[in-house]
């Protein structure tokens, strides 16, 4: 298959399935594209994902853009980001004059109550297997630790955390360094 068509279909496929926002896209994304496309690595996606944080947009479509470029340039790219937010745009489109009608239902309530519960699992599977390859060492223990907690005790925007991370980083890794 044409790599374009490959990056359009393999997103649009991610589009479709990903209920729940960027965050529910990861435990499809490593499958897609780490294990099957082999298109990334485990790390790069938790790179993507950390910059997809950082800048402004959507995570998904960050990410799906940077994987794109990363395989086919500036078209690939675009392409990766048309193909996920394609499935989005069509489905909206179709249920918009429909969603107002029916979202009183005790039966589509309840529908959206399960697919909740789906998407924070597959998160947590997502994040159980990242959590594996970005604990390596103490250093980066201490750094979870430290990201962790401020996450959990401040409200600071999420691009503080990785700054905060990206810092801790360098001076762990130095401080590693001159001990050599």
């Amino acid at each position: 298959m044409n790599l374009y068509a490959d990056l359009f279909v393999t997103f649009a496929r991610m589009g479709v399935m990903t209920f729940g926002g960027g965050y529910a896209m990861l435990p499809i994304l490593q499958r897609e594209v780490v294990q099957k496309k082999k298109w990334a690595t485990d790390e790069e996606i938790m790179d993507y994902f950390a910059i997809g944080q950082c800048t402004p947009g959507i995570i998904a479509v960050n990410t799906a853009t940077m994987i794109g470029q990363k395989q086919g340039g500036v078209a690939g790219g675009i392409i990766a980001t048309l193909g996920l937010v394609f499935p989005s745009f069509l489905i909206i489109t179709l249920l918009a004059g429909v969603i107002e009608t029916f979202s009183h239902l005790a039966v589509v309530q309840k529908a959206f109550a399960g697919i909740r519960i789906c998407v924070c699992v597959l998160i947590l599977n997502a994040v159980i297997k990242l959590f594996r390859k970005a604990i390596v060492d103490k250093a980066t223990l201490v750094i979870f630790i430290a990201v962790m907690s401020l996450a959990y005790f401040t409200s600071l925007n999420p691009v503080i955390f990785v700054i905060i991370a990206a810092v801790l980083g360098i001076v762990i890794q130095n401080f590693k360094g001159e001990g050599k």
